[in-house]
């Protein structure tokens, strides 16, 4: 009989149902998670032009995920990198697809992060009482060139190699430090194995942590503050 029962056809819901009733009777996590999720977005917010941030930290996390993907086959010594990622190129099923999505998604995030500055910058969103949003995007910003810069040299092949000499080479002009920055990045005075374990750690680390965690800042300080309102 149905007459006013509900029939429910879908096994999982009340399995998952269950499931998030049990640990809220043990956390008491709805409260908080519907204050976070269910703010209102006001109606200019709504334009393409305020999606350029999302899009960036969207692109952030396929960066994570496709480099997961990689860190499994790829192997950081000068003497098996490029025959590494020759052999994800060529013998790992879709790796080289997940390759090329690595590739180009990290151009794609420098670029949306440029433009979501520029949009910032253009709207004045970076002025009073958003100046340290503003601070901690500058600062996503070069990490994000920081994640391109170190990922260049991984490959391990010719152009990476002088790319990597070039662009190391343009902190050694910073005055006063400039050598010193340059044996940090290069772990000496030329470019080795040792600095490709260096920028390897860099990459799959240190700025990935660093950006965590002023992605986290940043979001909290937009969540405080809610979205600009246009000029």
């Amino acid at each position: 009989k149905t007459g006013s029962i509900i029939v429910n056809k879908s096994p999982w819901k009340p399995l998952t149902k269950r499931s998030a009733e049990w640990v809220d009777d043990r956390y008491q996590i709805s409260e908080p998670l519907t204050k976070i999720l269910k703010k209102p977005v006001p109606k200019y917010a709504l334009h393409w032009w305020y999606c350029l941030g999302g899009i960036t930290a969207f692109l952030f996390v396929v960066q994570a995920v496709t480099g997961i993907m990689l860190a499994f086959y790829y192997k950081p010594t000068p003497e098996a990198a490029l025959a590494s990622i020759q052999y994800i190129e060529t013998q790992v099923r879709f790796g080289s697809a997940i390759r090329a999505i690595h590739h180009w998604c990290a151009n794609g995030m420098i670029v949306m992060c440029i433009a979501h500055m520029l949009r910032v910058f253009i709207m004045g969103a970076y002025k009073s009482p958003r100046e340290l949003n503003w601070l901690s995007g500058v600062a996503l910003l070069i990490l994000t060139l920081a994640f391109g810069f170190t990922g260049y040299l991984l490959p391990w092949d010719q152009t990476a190699y002088w790319a990597t000499t070039v662009g190391t080479s343009i902190g050694e002009a910073i005055p006063i430090i400039g050598p010193l920055v340059l044996v940090l990045l290069r772990v000496g005075w030329e470019v080795t194995g040792e600095t490709l374990s260096r920028f390897y750690a860099l990459h799959v680390i240190i700025v990935p942590i660093a950006t965590l965690v002023f992605m986290l800042a940043h979001f909290i300080m937009i969540r405080r503050q809610g979205i600009a309102k246009p000029l």
